[in-house]
C-alpha cells in the first residue's frame, strides 16, 4: 500500500473549477463506443491494441512533473515502436479537456487530477469512461499467469468504481495520518501518543517549551476532517464511514463522529493550534512544521516530497496513526487512512480506449511502477514495486504504518462520489469550527445538512457504497 499524491492533492484544495459539475448537454459516449484502433488479441497483446494506432496522453503537472510519464510512454513505445505518441502536461485539465469531452474528442488517457480536476460525479453520469474491468483481468505485463487486479494493492479497485464498474485508476496509494519530527521527539523525550489523553497530555508539554502542539492549513482546512473522520471512523467502525458515503441521514451526527469533532475541537480552545495557521495554506503551514515551530501536522504520505526543499537533513519526518479516542474503539490504533489517489481514467470516445488500457497496464508493471516510486519518491498502488528502492525517511514510515497496520487500512469515497461536499462545505466548515466560530456539535449539523442538500439534489447522480 503507498502513499503519496503529491502535490496535486493540494492543488485540489485549491479553487477548483465549477466547470468540473457538469460536461455541458452533450451525449459523451459510452462503453460501447466503436473502437477504431483495435487490433487482434493475442497472448503478446491480450487487450487487442492496433500496433500502429497513435496515443495521446495528458497528464497533470502537479507535484509529480511529468517526467514519469515519459518513462511509462517510452515504456509502452518499446512495446509499439510504430505508434505514436502525443504527449502534453497542463496543471488546467478542466479548461484544456472539458471542451474536447463534450464535442466527442478526448485524449485516450487522462491523469485527471488536481485542483481544475473534471469531476468524476459528471463524468460518470454522462456515461464517458471507458469500463477498465477488462485491464482488470488482462494478464498482468511481468507474469502471464495472474491478472493485473491481483498485483494491486487493496482497496485500489473500491476507490476507482462507481456503480461497480471499474472507472479510474488511481495510481499512486496515499496514506494519511499525524506526521512529527522523529529528530525533534527523541531530542525532548517524547513518545508519540496512541490515546487521546495522551495526546492531550503531549500537547501541553509541548506548549510549556515553546512550540506550538499543532498547525494546520487554514486555507484548506479540510486537512483537519482527515483525522476527524479517521478517528470517528476507528471507533464506531467501517459502517460510520459508509454511511457518510452514501449520504445517509444523520451520518454526519453518528456519535463517533461526534466524539471526533470534539477531540480535535478541544486543540482549538485549549490553545494547542499554531497562532496565525488560520490564514496559511498547505505549503505555508508545511514550512511551518519543518521549522520546528509545531510539533504535529495532519497530512498524507505526499508531504516528504512537497516540502523537499525546506525540510533540515536531519529533521527525519515520521507518520503516525490517529490516537484512539477510547479504550473500545472498533478499529485497533494501529488501523489508517490508505487510499488509491491520482486518478487515471481512459475517455469511452478517445480514439485508442485499447492502447490506453494498454498503457494503465504498462504503468502498472513492476518496472513501471518502481520506476515512479524513483522518480517522485512516492509508492504506487502496484504491490511490492517499491523492493530495492531506497526510500526517505518520511516514506520508509509509511512502509512502517503500513506494515504495522496488518491490513487494517480503510477509507472513506465520498470525497471522490461528491467532490465539492468535501472541497467546498466541509472545508468552509472546518475552517470555522477551528477558528472557534462554531462548536463540534455545530460542525455536525452543518456539514450533515450540506449532505442532506446534496442527497435531495435530482442533479448530482449518487452512489452507493456496499
Amino acid at each position: 500500500m503507498t502513499y503519496r499524491i503529491s502535490r496535486r492533492v493540494l492543488l485540489q484544495g485549491a479553487a477548483g473549477v465549477a466547470a468540473a459539475g457538469t460536461l455541458g448537454g452533450c451525449a459523451m459516449g459510452g462503453d460501447d463506443s466503436p473502437d477504431a484502433a483495435k487490433g487482434e488479441a493475442s497472448s503478446a497483446n491480450p487487450l487487442g491494441v492496433k500496433e500502429d494506432a497513435p496515443l495521446e496522453v495528458v497528464i497533470f503537472n502537479g507535484g509529480f512533473g511529468e517526467e514519469y510519464a515519459k518513462a511509462h510512454e517510452a515504456m509502452y513505445t518499446e512495446r509499439y515502436p510504430k505508434a505514436q505518441i502525443k504527449h502534453s502536461a497542463t496543471q488546467q485539465i478542466a479548461e484544456t479537456l472539458q471542451p474536447r469531452f463534450v464535442a466527442g474528442d478526448p485524449p485516450d488517457v487522462v491523469n485527471n487530477s488536481g485542483g481544475s480536476q473534471i469531476d468524476f460525479n459528471g463524468l460518470v453520469s454522462q456515461g464517458a469512461l471507458a469500463d477498465l474491468g477488462e485491464l482488470l483481468d488482462a494478464p498482468s505485463l511481468d507474469d502471464p499467469n495472474k491478472k493485473v487486479r491481483d498485483t494491486l494493492l487493496p482497496g485500489i479497485v473500491d476507490v476507482g468504481s462507481y456503480d461497480g464498474k471499474f472507472l479510474s485508476l488511481n495510481y499512486a496509494y496515499s496514506a494519511y495520518g499525524i506526521w512529527y519530527s522523529q529528530k525533534l521527539f527523541e531530542a525532548k523525550g517524547w513518545e508519540y501518543p496512541k490515546t487521546w489523553d495522551e495526546m492531550i497530555a503531549l500537547c501541553k508539554t509541548i506548549k510549556a517549551a515553546g512550540i506550538a502542539p499543532w498547525t494546520y492549513p487554514g486555507k484548506h482546512s479540510r486537512y483537519m476532517s482527515w483525522p476527524i473522520l479517521a478517528a470517528a471512523g476507528k471507533m464506531g467502525g467501517l459502517d460510520v464511514l459508509k454511511a457518510i458515503d452514501n449520504l445517509e441521514p444523520n451520518a454526519w451526527r453518528h456519535e463517533a463522529v461526534k466524539a471526533a469533532a470534539e477531540a480535535y475541537y478541544q486543540l482549538a480552545v485549549d490553545g494547542y493550534l499554531q497562532p496565525g495557521a488560520a490564514g496559511m495554506d498547505h505549503i505555508q503551514s508545511q514550512t511551518e512544521w519543518c521549522r520546528g515551530k509545531a510539533a504535529f501536522l495532519s497530512c498524507g504520505s505526499w508531504l516528504e516530497n512537497e516540502q523537499k526543499a525546506v525540510t533540515p537533513p536531519d529533521f527525519r519526518m515520521a507518520v503516525a496513526p490517529t490516537p484512539s479516542l477510547t479504550t473500545s474503539d472498533k478499529m485497533p490504533y494501529e488501523a489508517f487512512r490508505g487510499t488509491g489517489s491520482e486518478p487515471f481514467i481512459v475517455p469511452a470516445k478517445g480514439k485508442n480506449v485499447r492502447g490506453g488500457l494498454e498503457y494503465l497496464r504498462v504503468m502498472l508493471s513492476q518496472k513501471g511502477a518502481s520506476d515512479f516510486t524513483r522518480k517522485v519518491s512516492s509508492l504506487t498502488a502496484v504491490q511490492g514495486s517499491s523492493a530495492g528502492i531506497e526510500l526517505g525517511p518520511g516514506l520508509t514510515s509509511v512502509t512502517r504504518l503500513i506494515e504495522a497496520s496488518h491490513g487494517t487500512a480503510f477509507t472513506w469515497l465520498y470525497n471522490s462520489y461528491y467532490r465539492k461536499l468535501e472541497r467546498e462545505r466541509v472545508d468552509a466548515a472546518c475552517a470555522e469550527l477551528f477558528a472557534k466560530r462554531i462548536t463540534a456539535a455545530q460542525w455536525c449539523d452543518k456539514v450533515q445538512q450540506s449532505a442532506d442538500e446534496f442527497a435531495k439534489d435530482p442533479a448530482i447522480k449518487k452512489y452507493k457504497r456496499a
